[in-house]
């Protein structure tokens, strides 16, 4: 067992980039973590890290080595689980990374809490490109395409999305009827936060007609600002339709180039690929697939 801890305390190290912080997590003191990670590197006839006075970042062959111990660590903590009878009580810690969706992902984040009080959630909303193996999750959700070949993906939905205005907006400034009419509208924009970029808007459009360059009345960088700006009757939004579900049944807002648009985004939950997953990630995988609100 003391490979395998020394294992444990490697992926630590590699996840925190501290051996205080490692340590520290583990119970030990950062001594003891960094004598550790020295036997392993002397027993490999590697270098797992290089250390500087300031960070410590993980060798090439460090990385390799890291895929690798996080799916024995998996393997084991399946092992016991099936062993102890977890597998019908699960428990403990589940790192999930979700795009920044509050108002779709937490009422089904907050059943899952309900059904499972033994599981401790920790998420990490952010509409960043996080690395699920390099950051240690042990699932996220994402959209669009999937092309990571070290990742399993169970696909959760489609949903597609519209252009909306309140009816009060619409009464004053006019209803749109081609895209050509947006460029004299107030147009609330969604940017990616990762590139700053605007997010297009797929409207369909004749061959050699010019695409229409759309006022940036209000621009950011998640979604649900731009919702509630559309409500409140201050311009046009794109915006897929789980946000806007309840404001359209209700009235506050109402469609607009329907017959322009043709989009819709897939919903899928991905996590690392290995031969068993653990008793609370299978459950996260079965509860979200149920139970997320597209």
């Amino acid at each position: 067992m003391d490979s395998l801890s020394g294992i444990a305390m490697f992926v630590q190290v590699a996840e925190t980039r501290s051996f205080t912080e490692a340590g520290r997590q583990l119970g030990v003191s950062s001594s003891a973590v960094g004598k550790a990670i020295a036997r392993m590197e002397e027993r490999l006839h590697v270098r797992l890290f290089h250390r500087s006075t300031r960070s410590i970042t993980l060798t090439a062959e460090g990385s390799l080595f890291l895929e690798r111990c996080r799916r024995i660590l998996n393997e084991v903590d399946a092992a016991e689980s099936e062993l102890s009878g977890l597998a019908g009580n699960p428990r403990g810690r589940l790192r999930v990374g979700t795009p920044q969706l509050g108002n779709l992902m937490m009422p089904a984040f907050d059943g899952f809490m309900e059904q499972y009080p033994e599981i401790e959630l920790d998420i990490d909303m952010s509409d960043r490109m996080v690395d699920v193996i390099e950051e240690g999750f042990d699932a996220v959700i994402r959209t669009g395409e999937q092309t990571d070949s070290r990742l399993a993906a169970r696909r959760l939905g489609s949903c597609p999305h519209v252009l909306v205005a309140s009816p009060s907006y619409l009464k004053r400034h006019g209803v749109p009827k081609h895209p050509s009419d947006l460029a004299q509208h107030f147009c609330l924009q969604h940017k990616f936060p990762a590139t700053g970029k605007l997010e297009r808007w797929p409207l369909r459009r004749e061959e050699n007609e010019p695409e229409v360059v759309l006022p940036e009345t209000m621009t950011a960088n998640t979604i649900e600002p731009l919702g509630f700006a559309a409500i409140q009757g201050r311009g046009i939004a794109f915006l897929p339709t789980f946000l806007v579900r309840d404001a359209l049944a209700s009235g506050q807002l109402v469609t607009v180039l329907d017959d322009y648009l043709d989009r819709s985004v897939e919903f899928w939950i991905l996590w690392p690929a290995s031969r068993y997953a653990s008793p609370k990630l299978r459950v996260f995988i079965d509860y979200m697939g149920e139970h997320l609100r597209i």
